[in-house]
């Protein structure tokens, strides 16, 4: 500091003209009013006048240069007066200038007397003039008298902390690593993974060697500036502080002397709990003045006056309770007099609101560095030690200068040491590398000396908890002094005797067992340890450590309890009254525990006592919570959580270093069970050792359930891969790899153990490999040198700038350790030809190695060289990436030329210079010949001059074959693609060329186009020229074919060609001819350019098709192409929309041998037609003289147009289909194209849709028979008239369709009205047309007014269907069918009026009462030849039922049968008839209900059918059948079959006297052995007899069948399933002997329970059947006849002349089998049901029907299910079809085969088929499709099964357009098809007879 002036040796006058020029800047910096004030000062003129305006700054100076002139010839008093005021009013005065002319002015006499009030209680309201003066000196005296007092304290400080160093701390040697501020915002290539990307701030970087700095550089230019300095725990950023301090109080480093320096803890500061100004902080918490209030003012003043004379240094941030905050709106200045919580007062400083211009220096741990993001201008990162520097230290520790014991064991603890990565890693921080040592002394001299005892002497705390052993063995480099630490001991200890040899030292494996053995050290040297129990020598060093920990179990568990009490409330200052006196001095001896200086809040100091570091007090939470059991497991699960090195500002602050998990886990640790056991003695004896067993476990699961996640980000994995190694578990190792084949780290840095750890995990994988991805993450080269440890690495990847040359050099020096090494990824880098160089030479020893990449790095050609050299010696690469290296094309061609002497070289890929990819194949493919795909290359994007494409062609000349050679993006000009195509014919190319971009002009087009006839091996030349520029040019693959005899072809669209430029083209061709297409769509050819083309076109042999589409051709081009599709004979179709200015395509046929049998189509589409244009076109079209169709959809026909349409159609004899679909306009337009029926006799068909799909077809001679569709149109009265007279002039029509054209009741009675009239044969369509009940009566009576319809079917229900049916012949039968129409009384007495005429009469769900079908019954009146009714509604059951049948019988004696069957009533009436028939056939009637039926049925003797069959007849039933029976002698059949069990034994003896009988049927019922008995008895006279199902004793069965014998007038017998043993078996073979009359025999599943014998069995009953000779039915079901069966069989076959139905399913009948059964057939002449479902049938069996099937021409049921054929099968299947003209059923449910379109085609033979069965086939659109083609062919079809197949949307719609064309089809079901449920839906509303349903 300046010495101070005496004003009496100086002349002030001389010392203000000395001084005047460096205060003339400073004046001039003034606000006008301060130099007003001092201008003021000077009398009279010379002053500022105050009314004058502002002068301007030159002015201004002028001023100021005056009036310092003037006072510096003016008095001493003016002058001293002048520079007291000067010294007052202005701002900014250096502090050494204002000193002395403070000192040279003078002191005021009058001094200020002192307040007895405090600093804060002093108003700082500004003083006057006169008082500034007083007081200006003062202020400055005790200021400078404060900057002493604080620099003797930071002197003492630094005093005390200094005699515990090994050595000094210079600044110059402290190293810092250089940040951005708010870097991890800024950072582009940071990439978090999961819910944490984007939201955390990578882990701060250390700088290289190159970016790092001193200390003291590092604050150079802080002065005024926030700086905040970053370091872990324990490297010293305390201590660095301290030392700081002394060097400012000295005079020297980065600080001004003449600043003030504030040294605040954090830690400290954490004791202030009342808010307080800023100078009370200053003063209560760091010095006192010695003064009173006034030296306590006058400080706060000058400090206020200039605060950039102060540096406050912050210690500690992260011990900090708070949390600072961070102003973002404008900053208001706090004052600095009002009282803030402290954290509000720190954070005013560094947010510039106090004390504005100060200099502030921060230290944290990096975490915390997020929170001073927006306040720090410079961010450092406090560096750790080198292993120079570590070595350095260990050699001070022990003593290097010392004796020679000493410095052997220093030499041996470096080499352990740096040999250690534990120990190694640690050291690195100065407070853990002291830790380190004393670990090292106690393994090294343990056991050489078991008494010698080591005394720590203690030293006055200070500094921050984990810094107070920085004190003692401070980290920094330098020149070490002070004492050393435990040597000097030692050798007091072995007084001088001979050296020991070195110890044999096993260091820990892991982190946790090193800490163990820190333990284990710290507590070894304690003094009082003698009177202990003593160590056996004998010991391992683990066994050692576990019973020193067992001496101090007692101390040890209240050490474990007070760290984890401290780490649960984040609490690391812990009082005397925390912890027993005697464990405190323990800790204290041992060193474990440190003491720390603190000043409470009243000023007084006190001692706080802290672990040596956080890290022990970690471990010692840990040894907690794995062997007590007051820590929870929730406790250990809410801390047992992974940290990453990403922070966020949300993180929750902690001051710990969250190595808990890390301990936690190695404690898991089998190898730390023994000491854990000891320590849980204390906590709970043998049952604490089972605590820790729980615990181990328990961390275990923890971390097997993390090895599991897929969702650690890359920081987090690492940390598991350290906390799975500390486990030593090798199966958790092997989960983590297993769950990510590639361990992925980003941008965070990386330590030598870091790789160590990875190395672990990587290691458990074995031979599987495992990839490594380094993306961005700080790596030192040491971190490579660990790195081979990390076995079976079969991928690695760096990526990041971070990686150059050199650490490519030490990267190839350990890239052949990596034997599994598979793909290599240099990426992304700073690699340069250098490096490359150093890669590849260390490749070459990669032989494995399958991929490279190196792309994105600065290798530029030279570098590309090195990498192409070394590739032709790696036998299995497969591809290398050298993309965006600063290279050029030299690069490029070197490789090209690579090709020919690197034959396995499969691509080269280039994309200007961003993408350079080359692909191998394998040299084993070539050395064992095989077959490989020949080399590609693409080089996108490369602008190519002349002579550069002149050089690439010359390359790629002498390259071997290759398939693909793309050059797009070039922009080349004419010349450099012709130097391309001159030397394309040398290329060996085998597929094509792409040189998209490369052709921009017509005149290169025609340059390409020439290759064509120039080049032979070209096949394809396609060209565009519109953006974007597509050009290819492909070849023939092969040379096998002539070229003549190959498809050439040519596309030119969207070239811009004009009609002139085809001339160009057809030159540039020459006379080749053997284009198969030309493509010249989107053009500009127009109409003359299309007759360029169709002049050329006799000159194109071999043309297949010509695309003209989008080339401005108009109608009268359309013409000129219909005339050429008439004047050329292989032009077979012409596709035209738009009129022409859209498609335009002529398809060609080579085959023009028979031109009348070809059809040719001419199709216009979308196209606005006018009447000239349909002349012009149809007359052109005369012409043609092949079959011709004709396709106008799409093209709003006007009425104008169809006139003219129709007028030339008649001439056009050889047209065959005319498509109007979608092109009619108008219901007029409809009815003229109908009336072509009158107008051409050709007409087959007209169908007319409204804005659909519309046809009229024609055939080559005068169609018979003509079929007319006019559907959804809105027919009014006159167009319904000029329809009538149109169909009325019109020849016979096969069918009529009028559905949906909302005609009503009035159209209809108008079109019913003119029936007569019209020549209809088949069937008229009135559906949809709104008809009411009215309506449906009008209908109905055409049954009476026309003679030749045969029936009407009316819904008014959902389906809304009316249809009429016609009959050829006036006799024929006459039915009606009313269906949902809601029906009333009085429409059934209209519809009874009907009723006499008809022969059946149909009414289903028409919501019918009652005593409504009463009244119609009533008025039914019978003719002679008898008429049926059949009415179904959901009441008709039961009672109901009952007292219908009763009410119908009372009503009208002219019923001859009725019958209920479920809920349908049928009756029969015929003129004076007696009833014959009463029939109650499940519909639920019970036996009870019946009562009323007996005066009735007593009254019809003349019955002969009693049917009630299938109700709940029981007792009553029975009772009531008594009763009956006597009464009717004439009754010859009865049926009471039951569903459910019913007992015959009342009605045996009834049934008995019931002579007439002689059909019985008892299906169902229980037969006892007395009922059995008693029927045996009436058997002999019946002829059927149905027993099926029944139930009866092994007796009462024996004699019912051997009553069978006398049976021998029975013609039906069934009696399936019947239970045989070998007894009634030979009885039943006895009487199928007897009964020669059989017919019908129906034994379905008898054969199945007859146990060993079934096969004989079965062959014994065939032979039984030889006499059968009147057999028509047989069923032998489920026997398993196989093939002897089936050959028994065979011989009856041919002798059932009669056979009508066979039914011999689920027989096991193979194939073989199943022709011979089919050739024995064939002299069935009468059969007519043939069911094989559910064999083993195949293609032999369906070979054999096509040839048997024929002949069987009364076949109509034919059911092959469930067997296996194949395509053939089908064929053979669909021959036989064809013939059966009687076929009305068909199932073919799962056949084995999809291939059923024969099959579906043949349906078309079969006028009489209605249903078809072909579900669970998995048949395609192609069934469904030709199905849809069949279906209006059968007129009878009602339903298809189509379920469980693959029918897509595509085919179900055809089936709904066929659907259309077919009245009678009722169901198709196609459930479980390849149709979504919307779409199910939406076709089901088109039709609901489209079932999708499983039922």
């Amino acid at each position: 500091m300046d010495e101070e002036v005496d004003p009496d040796d100086e002349n002030v006058n001389s010392v203000l003209a000395q001084e005047s020029s460096e205060l003339l800047p400073i004046l001039s910096s003034q606000s006008p009013t301060v130099v007003m004030k001092l201008c003021q000062m000077m009398p009279g003129d010379a002053g500022w006048n105050i009314n004058h305006p502002a002068p301007s700054a030159a002015a201004l100076t002028e001023h100021i240069k005056a009036m310092l002139e003037y006072f510096s010839v003016a008095n001493a008093a003016e002058c001293c007066n002048f520079l007291q005021s000067l010294c007052m009013l202005c701002e900014n005065i250096p502090m050494h200038l204002e000193t002395r002319l403070m000192s040279v002015a003078g002191c005021a006499n009058n001094v200020c007397e002192n307040s007895s009030s405090s600093v804060t209680d002093v108003k700082l309201s500004p003083p006057s003039p006169s008082e500034q003066q007083l007081v200006k000196r003062p202020r400055i005296d005790h200021w400078e008298q404060y900057l002493a007092a604080v620099m003797s304290l930071l002197l003492r400080r630094w005093k005390q902390l200094s005699e515990r160093l090994l050595r000094e701390v210079p600044l110059e040697n402290v190293w810092v690593s250089l940040r951005m501020a708010n870097r991890g915002r800024d950072r582009p290539d940071q990439t978090p993974g999961l819910a944490e990307r984007g939201s955390r701030t990578p882990e701060p970087e250390y700088g290289s060697v190159e970016s790092r700095v001193t200390f003291e550089t590092f604050l150079h230019g802080c002065a005024g500036k926030v700086t905040a300095l970053v370091g872990k725990s324990g490297s010293g950023k305390t201590l660095l502080m301290s030392r700081l301090g002394q060097q400012w109080a000295r005079g020297l480093g980065p600080i001004p002397s003449s600043f003030l320096f504030v040294l605040l803890e954090f830690r400290q500061l954490n004791l202030v709990s009342c808010p307080l100004s800023l100078y009370e902080l200053l003063f209560r918490h760091y010095l006192p003045p010695k003064g009173g209030d006034d030296e306590k003012r006058a400080i706060v003043d000058y400090l206020l006056s200039n605060p950039e004379q102060s540096c406050w240094v912050l210690d500690g941030y992260d011990e900090f309770h708070s949390k600072l905050t961070r102003q973002e709106a404008q900053r208001a200045p706090l004052n600095p007099e009002n009282p803030l919580p402290v954290a509000d007062l720190i954070s005013g400083l560094l947010n510039r609101q106090l004390l504005p211009g100060c200099t502030v220096l921060v230290t944290c741990r990096a975490r915390d560095v997020s929170d001073l993001e927006g306040l720090s201008d410079k961010v450092g990162q406090l560096m750790g030690w080198d292993c120079h520097e570590i070595k350095e230290y260990v050699h001070d520790f022990f003593g290097v200068k010392g004796h020679t014991a000493n410095r052997a064991v220093g030499v041996q603890a470096a080499d352990l040491l740096l040999s250690s990565r534990h120990l190694l890693a640690m050291s690195s921080l100065p407070v853990l590398c002291n830790i380190c040592c004393i670990c090292l002394e106690h393994l090294l001299l343990e056991g050489r000396d078991t008494g010698r005892a080591h005394i720590q002497k203690e030293g006055p705390g200070g500094g921050r908890g984990e810094e107070v052993n920085k004190g003692q063995n401070h980290p920094q480099q330098g020149d070490q002094g002070g004492r050393r630490r435990g040597s000097e001991d030692i050798m007091d200890v072995t007084n001088g005797r001979a050296l020991l040899p070195p110890t044999q030292v096993e260091i820990p494996s892991t982190l946790t067992q090193l800490y163990l053995t820190v333990l284990g050290a710290f507590l070894s040297r304690d003094p009082d340890r003698g009177g202990r129990e003593d160590t056996p020598k004998t010991m391992t060093p683990q066994q050692s450590i576990v019973c020193v920990l067992s001496q101090y179990r007692s101390e040890l568990c209240e050490l474990s309890q007070l760290a984890w009490k401290g780490l649960e409330s984040g609490k690391i200052l812990f009082m005397e009254g925390d912890i027993s006196q005697d464990v405190l001095k323990l800790s204290l001896r041992t060193g474990l525990i440190s003491q720390v200086e603190l000043r409470g809040e009243d000023g007084t100091l006190f001692n706080s006592f802290c672990f040596i570091h956080l890290t022990i007090h970690e471990f010692l939470a840990a040894l907690r919570i794995m062997t007590s059991q007051d820590v929870s497991d929730m406790q250990l699960k809410k801390r047992f959580s992974l940290k990453t090195r990403w922070t966020t500002k949300s993180d929750q602050r902690t001051i710990f270093t969250d190595s808990l998990h890390l301990f936690v886990c190695g404690l898991a640790s089998s190898r730390c069970t023994p000491a854990l056991d000891e320590l849980a003695r204390t906590s709970g004896g043998t049952g604490g050792q089972n605590c820790v067993r729980k615990r181990q476990a328990l961390v275990l699961k923890l971390l097997k359930n993390l090895c599991q996640s897929n969702t650690l980000t890359g920081p987090k994995m690492l940390e598991l891969c350290h906390c799975v190694q500390e486990s030593e578990d090798h199966q958790l190792a092997q989960q983590v790899v297993g769950t990510r084949p590639t361990l992925e780290l980003r941008n965070i840095r990386l330590l030598p153990n870091d790789i160590d750890a990875l190395a672990f995990v990587v290691n458990s994988v074995g031979d599987s490999g495992v990839g490594l991805d380094f993306g961005a993450c700080s790596m030192e080269l040491e971190c490579l040198d660990v790195l081979p440890r990390c076995q079976y690495i079969h991928y690695l990847c760096f990526r990041g700038r971070k990686y150059g040359d050199k650490f490519a050099a030490k990267l190839s020096s350990i890239l052949p350790k990596f034997t599994t090494l598979r793909k290599l990824e240099f990426c992304g880098a700073s690699l340069t030809a250098t490096g490359a160089a150093s890669l590849a030479s260390a490749l070459q020893n990669c032989p494995d190695v399958t991929e490279i990449n190196l792309s994105d790095n600065n290798l530029r050609d030279a570098g590309i060289e090195h990498i192409a050299n070394v590739c032709t010696k790696l036998p299995r690469l497969g591809s290398v990436m050298l993309g965006r290296n600063n290279s050029s094309l030299t690069a490029v061609d070197y490789l090209i030329r690579k090709m020919s002497s690197c034959l396995n070289i499969q691509q080269i890929h280039a994309d200007a210079m961003k993408e350079l990819t080359v692909t191998f194949s394998q040299n084993s493919d070539i050395s064992n010949h095989r077959t490989k795909s020949e080399p590609t290359i693409s080089l996108l994007n490369q602008k190519w001059s002349n002579p550069e494409m002149q050089r690439l062609a010359e390359s790629l000349a002498h390259c071997p074959a290759l398939s693909v050679l793309d050059l797009s993006g070039g922009q080349w000009d004419v010349e450099t693609l012709r130097t391309l195509t001159e030397f394309l014919p040398k290329f060996n190319v085998s597929k094509k060329i792409i040189v998209n971009d490369s052709c921009s002009s017509v005149e290169g087009l025609v340059i390409l186009t020439a290759l064509l006839s120039d080049c032979p091996a070209v096949m394809e030349l396609h060209i565009r020229l519109q953006s974007p520029v597509q050009v290819s040019v492909v070849f023939s693959g092969g040379r096998e074919k002539p070229a003549d005899e190959r498809s050439k072809i040519l596309c030119l669209s969207c070239c811009g060609l004009l009609a002139a430029d085809l001339e160009r083209v057809w030159r540039s061709l020459g006379t080749f001819s053997g284009l198969t297409l030309l493509d010249l769509s989107s053009n500009c050819l127009g109409d003359k350019g299309l007759r360029k083309l169709l002049d050329f076109m006799p000159r194109l042999s071999s043309i297949q098709e010509i695309n003209a589409r989008d080339n401005r051709i108009s109608m009268e081009g359309v013409v000129m192409l219909a005339g050429a599709l008439c004047s050329h004979n292989n032009l077979t179709q012409i596709h035209i929309s738009h009129g022409g200015s859209k498609q335009v395509t002529l398809k060609f046929c080579s085959d023009v041998s028979d031109d009348r049998q070809q059809l040719k189509m001419f199709r216009i589409n979308n196209s606005s037609l006018l009447p000239s244009n349909i002349t012009t076109l149809c007359r052109r079209l005369v012409q043609c003289r092949s079959h011709l169709e004709l396709d106008l959809s799409h093209s709003s026909l006007t009425d104008e147009a169809i006139k003219n349409l129709l007028k030339v159609l008649p001439k056009m004899t050889l047209l065959q289909r005319l498509n109007v679909s979608h092109s009619i306009t108008s219901t007029a337009g409809a009815l003229m194209l109908v009336s072509c029926l009158t107008v051409s006799q050709q007409v087959t068909s007209v169908e007319l849709r409204d804005q659909t799909e519309s046809f009229i077809h024609f055939d080559t001679v005068i169609a018979k028979h003509a079929s007319c569709r006019l559907t959804n149109f809105s027919l009014n009265s006159d167009n319904l008239e000029r329809l009538l007279e149109i169909l009325q002039q019109s020849p016979h029509l096969s069918d009529l369709d009028l559905s949906s054209n909302q005609l009503e009741d009035v159209g209809v009675k108008r079109f019913l009205d003119s029936l007569p009239d019209l020549k209809i044969t088949s069937c008229v369509n009135l559906s949809n047309n709104c008809l009411t009940q009215q309506g449906l009566l009008d209908v109905a009576r055409t049954l009476c007014t026309c003679g030749n319809v045969s029936g009407v079917e009316v819904s008014l229900g959902a389906g809304k269907r009316c249809l009429i049916w016609f009959a050829q012949d006036e006799g024929c039968e006459k039915t009606l069918s009313v269906r949902e129409s809601s029906l009333e009384r009085d429409h059934l007495v209209g519809l009874a009026e009907i009723c006499p005429s008809l022969t059946k009469v149909e009414f289903k769900n028409n919501l019918l009462q009652s005593h409504w079908i009463e009244d119609f019954v009533k008025l039914l009146k019978s003719s002679e030849r008898g008429f049926g009714v059949s009415i179904e509604e959901c009441w008709i059951r039961s009672e109901e039922a009952v007292s219908l049948v009763c009410r119908c019988l009372d009503l009208n004696s002219n019923i001859h049968t009725i019958k209920v069957h479920s809920t349908t009533l049928h009756l029969s009436l015929m003129k004076a008839t007696e009833l014959t028939s009463v029939s109650l056939v499940d519909c639920a009637v019970e036996g009870h209900q019946l009562a009323s039926m007996t005066s009735i049925i007593q009254r019809c003797p003349l019955l002969k059918e009693l049917d009630l069959s299938h109700n709940n007849l029981g007792p009553e039933g029975a009772e009531f059948l008594c009763s009956v029976l006597p009464s009717l002698p004439n009754l010859t059949s009865l049926s009471i079959g039951s569903k459910e069990t019913f007992v015959v034994e009342e009605l045996s003896e009834a049934l008995l006297q019931a002579t007439s009988i002689q059909c019985l049927n008892l299906s169902g019922h229980v037969i006892g052995d007395t009922e059995a008995q008693i029927m045996a008895r009436m058997l002999s006279r019946l002829q059927s007899l149905n027993l099926s199902h029944c139930s009866w004793s092994a007796a009462g069965g024996l004699q019912l069948i051997k009553a069978l014998r006398e049976c021998v007038s029975l013609e039906s017998l069934c009696l399936d399933p019947l239970l045989l043993n070998e007894e009634s078996r030979v009885w039943l073979a006895q009487s199928l002997r007897n009964i020669n009359s059989i017919r019908s025999l129906k034994l379905n599943t008898i054969a199945t329970v007859m146990g060993q014998s079934e096969a004989n069995g079965v062959l014994d009953l065939l032979a039984a059947m030889e006499g059968l000779t009147r057999m028509e039915e047989i069923e032998l079901e489920g026997w398993k006849l196989a093939d002897r069966g089936i050959e028994q069989l065979t011989r009856l076959l041919p002798v059932w002349t009669e056979l009508r139905k066979i039914s011999l399913s689920k027989n096991l009948i193979s194939d073989q089998s199943g022709d011979r059964l089919l050739e024995a057939l064939n002299s069935c002449n009468h059969l007519a049901e043939l069911h094989v479902s559910n064999n083993f049938l195949g293609d032999l069996t369906a070979a054999r029907m096509a040839l048997v099937l024929p002949s069987l021409t009364h076949l109509t049921v034919l059911d092959f299910s469930e067997n296996r054929i194949g395509y053939e099968g089908s064929v053979s299947l669909s021959k036989a079809i064809m013939c059966m003209k009687k076929l009305t059923k068909i199932h073919l449910t799962a056949v084995g085969t999809s291939e059923l379109c024969a099959v579906a085609a043949s349906l078309a033979h079969c006028p009489l088929i209605q249903d078809v069965g072909l579900g669970w086939n998995s048949c395609g659109n192609d069934v469904a499709e030709e199905l849809a083609r069949v279906m209006p062919l059968c007129q009878k079809l009602t339903r298809i099964d189509l379920e469980s197949n693959r029918v897509s949307v595509s085919g179900a719609e055809a089936l709904v357009r066929a659907l259309q064309l077919c009245p009678a089809l009722q169901l198709i079901r196609l459930w479980r098809n390849q149709l979504s449920a919307s779409d199910a839906q939406r076709l089901s509303l088109k039709d609901s007879r489209l079932n999708f349903s499983s039922t």
